[in-house]
């Protein structure tokens, strides 16, 4: 069964979530970033940073803890066992830091399918905003369904 492309453009909840400084320590350490801006309030102010910066990949923790992270899958019903990770892009605009509000903003921006329909793409895009509203980053996920 082929996913309905009538949910093209459709928004998910969007959502908000408080960046932990505790949480941006221990993401340093699980992926073995050393540089003390990211583990030390007071090197990252030396740095110029006003607390603990945002790494780069962290926004896809963060994505994850939206209130249903199965909302995708359950809208398209699509089965879990079937999805494959596809590709996943990050386009930053302004840095976050430890203290900001991120709120996140999630659509679907596209569905096709290859292979004769074996293989079918969903496009999810997210708008990430601070507390004042200024754009953080756009995330793209592209997850991949196989058919038969």
């Amino acid at each position: 069964m082929m996913i309905d492309r009538r949910h093209i453009g459709h928004a998910l909840p969007a959502f908000t979530v408080p960046v932990e400084a505790g949480r941006l320590r221990f993401f340093a350490k699980a992926t073995g970033n050393t540089d003390a801006v990211y583990i030390d309030e007071a090197a990252a102010r030396d740095a110029g940073h006003p607390n603990l910066p945002v790494p780069p990949t962290f926004l896809f923790c963060l994505e994850m803890e939206a209130p249903d992270p199965a909302a995708l899958r359950t809208l398209l019903g699509i089965d879990y066992r079937r999805i494959l990770h596809g590709e996943q892009q990050f386009a930053y605009h302004a840095m976050a830091f430890a203290g900001d509000m991120l709120r996140f903003e999630p659509r679907i921006a596209d569905i096709y399918d290859k292979k004769g329909g074996a293989l079918e793409f969903v496009r999810r895009e997210t708008r990430v905003t601070n507390q004042h509203a200024a754009l953080v980053a756009e995330l793209t996920c592209l997850t991949v369904v196989r058919n038969g």
